[in-house]
């Protein structure tokens, strides 16, 4: 992630208290309810207004431009508000249609999208990615060996076993990001051809093939580019592209009817929301410059843009078991396993020193997945949950029957508040 910039002098603190005067003025006028639910017996309504204003601190003290946060339970929305700014440049007010880049909360769907495959019969979790993509075949491993003069060169070594489809979906492919980290084999990442030109799916997964693997598959959970070779091989199974599949299937059945891989409607760009000037991901994170151009890649683990209301309907159906609406898109059983830990103890994989579930979540099909209580915390065993880094994160929580989605554009700032409002939120729930 990138950090703030600091502030350094008399002008910056100025923009920046006018900035807050006017984030101030909007929170106001707009953290109101898209159209105000009743209370849910399951939460009090003190306990709400302090999720409300918590939110509104956020955005008049100038930490956050504007978010849209929906809380739903037992079906229904408890809290669907939109709050400050969409855009501190054009001072349009977040509403509930803004779209916001969703970056690797684009990976859930994929990772459902994969699993519909599953549930067909179509793909299997222990099928070797190489039957559908041969360049995976003669993948290697990059190892670091001293030679005589002390340095560590880089050394490649046959994989011990295929890489995996299941592999693909918890993040043990030993595909890893260029993007974040030093070592030798993420800086090779990040100085290949990964991104070169206007390139499609097959494209991008015949280049990664030819990269070393940064370890042995079903080894280290290691966060990385898997989830866009899965993307790839989704392609192949279905005979479209990744996009066509997702929209047909899964998509345009759930109303998802803002989520794609870019905004293609010139008309609706004044709908994306944007970050702080001083807080923009300016990282090629998986590549992508920014999500909201044109491109022919879909990058099944970064590339997607949504609305709140769309991600709803997804995550609703998640909670749902499968279905919503009266269609079923998952076998209950295929999200349960979907929502189970992974990578526990018993599987003796590993975790990088990035780790981003945290000591008290394992990994489940595309999800972090709950396995202990933190500590002075009352979250729940089996709640699952991921997020993007441009600020967006979702949680689902079977226990409660419940789910909650915030969408900003914040990349700074989402794991702090993700944390503080989760915590409201719990709080906001009767014992």
């Amino acid at each position: 992630m990138t950090r703030r910039s600091r502030t350094d002098g008399p002008t910056r603190r100025n923009v920046a208290a006018a900035l807050a005067l006017l984030l101030a003025a909007i929170a106001i006028e707009t953290g109101r309810a898209e159209s105000p639910p009743a209370v849910s017996p399951g939460f009090t309504r003190e306990g709400l207004a302090r999720v409300e204003d918590y939110v509104r601190n956020e955005i008049t003290s100038g930490k956050i431009p504007g978010a849209v946060l929906l809380i739903q339970q037992h079906g229904q929305p408890v809290l669907f508000e939109s709050f400050g700014l969409r855009d501190v440049d054009s001072k349009r007010p977040m509403t509930a249609d803004t779209i916001f880049r969703l970056y690797s909360m684009s990976k859930a769907i994929t990772s459902v999208a994969a699993m519909m495959l599953v549930d067909d019969g179509e793909l299997r979790l222990d099928d070797p990615v190489s039957k559908y993509i041969p360049a995976f075949a003669d993948v290697k491993v990059a190892v670091e060996k001293r030679d005589e003069n002390g340095k560590p060169p880089l050394v490649s070594e046959p994989v011990d076993r295929p890489i995996r489809i299941e592999d693909l979906l918890r993040h043990t492919s030993g595909l890893t990001y260029g993007f974040y980290g030093d070592s030798p084999v993420r800086k090779l990442y990040a100085n290949s051809d990964l991104f070169d030109g206007d390139f499609d799916n097959a494209q991008f997964a015949g280049r990664i093939a030819k990269l070393p693997l940064a370890e042995q598959p079903g080894t280290l959970w290691d966060y990385g580019h898997s989830t866009d070779v899965l993307g790839r091989v989704i392609e192949i199974v279905s005979g479209q592209s990744l996009f066509q599949f997702e929209k047909q299937r899964l998509l345009d059945p759930l109303g998802m009817t803002e989520t794609a891989f870019y905004v293609a409607d010139d008309a609706k760009r004044p709908r994306v929301a944007e970050p702080l000037p001083a807080d923009r991901f300016t990282g090629p994170i998986a590549g992508i410059k920014d999500p909201i151009v044109p491109r022919r890649w879909e990058s099944g683990g970064a590339g997607m843009v949504g609305t709140t209301g769309d991600y709803g309907r997804f995550a609703q159906m998640l909670l749902n078991g499968g279905t919503l609406d009266g269609r079923r898109y998952l076998k209950p059983e295929t999200v349960a396993l979907m929502a189970s830990d992974h990578i526990g103890p018993e599987t003796k994989i590993a975790r990088d020193h990035d780790y981003f579930p945290g000591e008290t979540s394992g990994f489940g099909l595309g999800f972090a997945v709950r396995t202990a209580v933190p500590p002075n915390t009352s979250w729940p065993l089996g709640e699952y949950r991921w997020g993007g880094v441009g600020g967006t994160f979702f949680f689902i929580d079977p226990k409660d029957d419940m789910f909650a989605i915030l969408m900003m554009q914040s990349p700074s700032q989402r794991e702090r508040i993700l944390n503080e409002l989760k915590a409201l939120i719990y709080q906001a729930l009767k014992k």
